[in-house]
């Protein structure tokens, strides 16, 4: 009898178990190491997107404010440019006033020379003059006015070209 029969058959029952336990616990062990550097992994991974999360936050607030300091700026300036033309406009309009006065006073020489002149020789009438001069009062405030809302209106486009150019991003 050779020594392998002495063992008995549930000993060796015993060793087989034994082993196979043993391989299975070895496989648990491998698989616990795996998964704690995965988590490892995973929270490296989450550090990195968290990092990258903060700085395009970080960049996209720079570039708002970068883009309201352009928009504040080119509104500042374009109120400014408003304000200068609606001081220009005003003295035009102070200039135009005296200049419909000297109209209105002209044509009220005129129509008083040319009734008398006209009661004496023809049926009164309305002089070219007193036309004309109508004329060019009505047409120099309507002058004024498309001019002033023209002027508005460029610098109002000058001011968004300007905030529009200034939002582009800067690379």
């Amino acid at each position: 009898m050779t020594w392998l029969g002495a063992v008995p058959g549930w000993c060796w029952w015993l060793i087989a178990l034994v082993l196979v336990a043993g391989g299975q616990q070895y496989r648990v062990v491998v698989a616990q190491g795996e998964a704690g550097t995965a988590r490892i992994e995973l929270s490296d991974y989450r550090l990195q997107v968290a990092e990258r999360d903060r700085r395009a936050a970080a960049q996209a607030r720079t570039e708002e404010q970068r883009r309201q300091a352009v928009a504040d700026e080119e509104g500042e300036s374009a109120r400014k440019k408003l304000e200068l033309a609606q001081g220009r406009a005003d003295a035009a309009e102070s200039a135009a006033g005296g200049l419909r006065g000297e109209i209105a006073r002209l044509r009220a020489g005129h129509r008083a020379t040319c009734d008398t002149i006209s009661a004496q020789q023809r049926p009164a009438g309305t002089s070219a003059v007193v036309v004309l001069g109508g004329l060019l009062e009505e047409a120099d405030r309507m002058a004024g006015s498309c001019a002033a809302a023209l002027e508005r209106s460029r610098i109002a486009g000058l001011a968004c070209e300007a905030v529009i150019d200034g939002m582009k991003p800067t690379r």
